[in-house]
């Protein structure tokens, strides 16, 4: 029931950008007002909404338009490409069964082929000004890119994203902001978020799990450790800090616990359990 709700709710509005799916008449796909197309993908996808659905179809179709001929993505037909929409269109199409469409598998072959130098990746927007602290990858984009990757199961046996990995472990220590978008880890980052649209503790967490070099690490244990010490005592993850417009979910009531988020945190443990058990040998 809980989830018919934030269904309802949901597709109610899926014109309010003032067209379908979400999108505005132009076929913008990022508007948040209130949510997005890619927005609403995720929220399917996390609400179990079927691949069959109409909706789903129907906004699926605009994220896949999205996708370029070199498999870069504009989410706005006017707009500029960056790494952190491409990978945010991937994850949405991956997470909602488009893994095997090989526009899909563009964007993944071009984010591959585009990384900066420290192995990480990061959009060339200097909102900040530039300094010694924006010669580094975006903490926050190589997340998404190392996401989109496990979801399409290019995480397995390879090394290919050990550097990236790095880049994340190594923020864990730095903490200040870092990249174009100078992405920190202070009080907000520590909030638990839900779900999984910002960088912050839980996603940063959930998504080096997948990463055998991750798991290994001192850094990642520690930043585990800090998770786990946030879980009520029944062990359910509580929502400290959903987006404002998401707030009144089920799904991500905030101060309340989350039977999705913990859901979530239960295949973090699952996923350490390979590491378990090759250290106990």
């Amino acid at each position: 029931m809980d989830n018919e709700n934030d269904i309802a709710w949901l597709l109610s509005t899926r014109h309010d950008n003032g067209s379908d799916y979400w999108a505005t008449p132009d076929k913008k796909i990022g508007i948040e007002k209130p949510i997005s197309t890619l927005t609403a993908l995720l929220l399917m996808n996390e609400l179990e909404l079927p691949k069959s659905h109409e909706a789903l179809q129907g906004a699926a179709n605009l994220a896949l338009d999205s996708i370029q001929q070199d498999g870069r993505v504009k989410i706005a037909p006017k707009g500029s490409t960056y790494p952190c929409q491409s990978a945010l269109v991937a994850i949405a199409l991956l997470k909602n069964g488009y893994i095997d469409d090989p526009r899909v598998l563009s964007v993944l072959t071009s984010l591959r082929e585009n990384r900066y130098t420290d192995g990480g990746w990061r959009c060339n927007k200097f909102f900040f000004g530039r300094g010694p602290e924006t010669e580094h990858s975006n903490p926050g984009v190589t997340l998404f890119v190392l996401d989109a990757m496990r979801c399409a199961n290019l995480h397995e046996n390879t090394d290919e994203f050990d550097t990236a990995i790095e880049t994340l472990l190594n923020h864990w220590t730095v903490r200040i902001p870092i990249g174009p978008c100078h992405f920190g880890m202070g009080t907000l980052f520590m909030q638990i978020e839900y779900p999984f649209l910002r960088y912050n503790i839980f996603y940063y967490v959930y998504v080096l799990s997948f990463y055998a070099k991750a798991r290994r690490d001192a850094r990642f244990l520690e930043a585990l450790d800090a998770l786990r010490n946030k879980l009520d005592p029944q062990g359910r993850v509580v929502i400290e800090r959903p987006s404002k417009k998401l707030q009144h979910l089920n799904l991500c009531e905030k101060g309340k616990p989350s039977i999705r988020a913990t859901l979530r945190y239960q295949e973090i443990l699952a996923n350490l359990e390979p590491t378990i058990h090759v250290i106990s040998r």
